[in-house]
């Protein structure tokens, strides 16, 4: 919503010419208010500056709307308590900007996928000779306040537990740079697969599994960062609970004769969050594993094998294995249980990387 700050625009055209009645009432509808102001209106309103309100509206990805009159008292309340948080020292006007940029983002996505994937299957006509539009206006209005307080919930459930991990935080640089595992699952051959299958078809299939993928990863205890079409970067705070999530994907694509190969590839170490992503030399390892891992098969990289076999979730060598098993046997004990197993792999160049040494990773006792 980039606007000239020179003038009220009150000669400006309003923004509601020409547009489409039900488009307009179901705005009405989604934003409690009808449209009072213009983008400097709203600004004055807000004492806010606007030059601030156009970085603001710029973060959360409003569209330049000029000086026409759209905006409702709802936006002048956004304006007014973001800069309220500025003002009283809560935020840096940086840090604002960034508030407003990542919930702009993760929102417009949220509204995308529902608006193509749910809303769009729940108007479709209930009758011959009814359109679209006359049935979408009365199931938006029965499902707005039930989808808002749903969101709220579980942004507040996903709040709690990101609060959790950062007061974990052994200090303050790990609450940025951090220590974790990270893992890209990625479907094998894709790209052959876009030149064969229909749209629809291939939709479908991606769906299934960027579904498969986020179900396994939030039940194993992962966090899913993001889904990429053909592939899906997670993240755990412990190399087992990732190598788990990782093992988990293969053995249950393998089992659905819909979906092509799989291949993961892990990195454990140091990474840097930020807006709910991460960045570092770590995830960039992970993935170039991904890129030159054996179909079905899961790479780790050095680091990721010495996590395991430190905290003795995977033995050294399935040689000391065989000697730890075989001197509890001597002594009349049980031998130490391992869910994972090891083998290195050759050295190999990588590129922007230098030579890595890949382990491949294998399950040990079967599934849990």
């Amino acid at each position: 919503m980039t606007v000239d700050d020179s003038g009220s625009g009150e000669d400006a055209q309003g923004a509601d010419s020409g547009e489409d009645p039900l488009a307009l009432r179901l705005e009405g509808l989604i934003l409690g208010a009808e449209r009072r102001y213009t983008p400097f209106q709203a600004a004055r309103s807000a004492g806010v500056s606007m030059e601030l309100a156009s970085r603001f509206w710029r973060a959360m990805g409003f569209a330049d709307i000029g000086q026409a009159k759209a905006l409702t008292e709802a936006d002048v309340l956004a304006l007014r308590r973001l800069a309220g948080l500025v003002e009283a020292g809560l935020l840096s006007e940086a840090m604002a900007v960034q508030v407003a940029r990542s919930t702009g983002q993760t929102t417009a996505r949220l509204a995308e996928w529902q608006i193509d994937s749910f809303l769009e299957g729940l108007t479709e006509p209930p009758e011959p000779g009814m359109t679209r539009t006359e049935v979408t206006y009365p199931i938006v209005e029965l499902l707005l306040p039930e989808l808002e307080e749903f969101l709220v919930y579980v942004w507040r459930r996903q709040l709690a537990a990101s609060a959790g991990r950062v007061v974990q935080a052994a200090d303050d640089e790990e609450m940025v740079d951090r220590r974790l595992a990270v893992g890209f699952a990625d479907l094998v051959g894709f790209t052959r697969l876009t030149r064969r299958m229909e749209e629809e078809e291939l939709g479908e299939l991606v769906e299934a599994f960027e579904t498969t993928a986020a179900d396994l990863v939030a039940a194993n205890g992962g966090r899913l960062i993001k889904t990429l079409g053909d592939e899906v970067l997670y993240a755990a705070d412990d190399a087992g609970t990732a190598a788990e999530i990782a093992l988990r994907l293969i053995e249950t694509m393998a089992h659905d004769e819909t979906m092509p190969e799989l291949r993961v590839g892990m990195a454990f170490g140091t990474v840097t969050t930020r807006m709910g992503d991460v960045f570092g030399t770590t995830v960039n390892l992970a993935s170039r594993l991904t890129s030159i891992a054996p179909k079905d098969a899961v790479l780790v990289d050095t680091a990721f094998a010495e996590e395991l076999i430190r905290t003795q979730d995977a033995p050294a060598s399935e040689a000391e294995a065989a000697e730890e098993a075989a001197a509890a046997e001597k002594e009349g004990e049980e031998p130490p249980v391992y869910r994972f197993g090891l083998q290195p792999m050759w050295q190999r160049p990588v590129r922007g990387l230098g030579v890595v040494e890949p382990w491949l990773l294998t399950r040990r006792d079967g599934p849990q």
